[in-house]
């Protein structure tokens, strides 16, 4: 089989999984609040109002599954979802980091909460780091890229909104973006651009999982 055939063979296997129902399960505000492990989880860490619910809501094509707001800051809790019983795969909606407006008590709380997970939770096999195509890598992500180096943690990072800037800017944007990874040992070397809007890089984002959980089961 060739490589092409591979992905076209992912890529359906993808739109599968993801065209069927997708629920809420879970909402942890605290490492001891979380559910007990046992699917592969893949979590969706960013910068507030990077666009991580409207993400996964353009990855289960259900506009209302995850919260989303214009209000930087608002998810506050580790939010679960599954899909359909026979996929061991949970997706998880982290708390926006980098959020400067909020009480600095809770911007410590939220940051507390996402190093704990990063650093002890077995079942989680990959964090997809969303990245605004528009201003690339900020200085409060690199923090993030530390931690998940330190937890061993396979992550790749995803370009959002990616159909707000041109095309050429945007093939810069990815070049300099997998040019910085090269430092970080844990990272996937491939940069994913999407847009929740058009629906470009999903057909690729669900394939990557599908290629996770394959692994995960051999």
């Amino acid at each position: 089989m060739t490589t092409s055939d591979t992905d076209e063979r992912l890529i359906e296997k993808g739109r599968k999984l993801f065209a069927q129902s997708w629920r809420f399960t879970h909402a942890s505000p605290s490492i001891e609040s979380l559910p007990p492990m046992g699917a592969i989880e893949v979590a969706f860490a960013g910068r507030s109002n990077v666009g991580k619910s409207s993400l996964i809501n353009a990855l289960t094509g259900q506009n209302a599954l995850a919260r989303t707001s214009h209000t930087p800051g608002r998810t506050q809790e580790l939010i679960f979802f599954e899909g359909p019983e026979h996929a061991p795969l949970r997706l998880v909606d982290m708390p926006g980091y980098g959020y400067a407006a909020a009480a600095k008590t809770k911007v410590a709380s939220w940051t507390e909460l996402i190093h704990k997970f990063l650093l002890g939770r077995a079942s989680l096999a990959r964090v997809y780091v969303l990245i605004d195509a528009r201003h690339g890598l900020k200085e409060v992500d690199q923090e993030i890229l530390k931690t998940l180096d330190r937890s061993a943690v396979s992550y790749q990072l995803v370009l959002t909104k990616a159909d707000q800037i041109k095309p050429a800017e945007l093939a810069s944007r990815i070049a300099e973006t997998e040019a910085a990874l090269a430092k970080h040992p844990a990272a996937f070397p491939q940069v994913l651009a999407t847009s929740s809007r058009s629906g470009a890089g999903m057909p690729e984002l669900r394939a990557a999982m599908v290629r996770l959980l394959e692994e995960r089961s051999t």
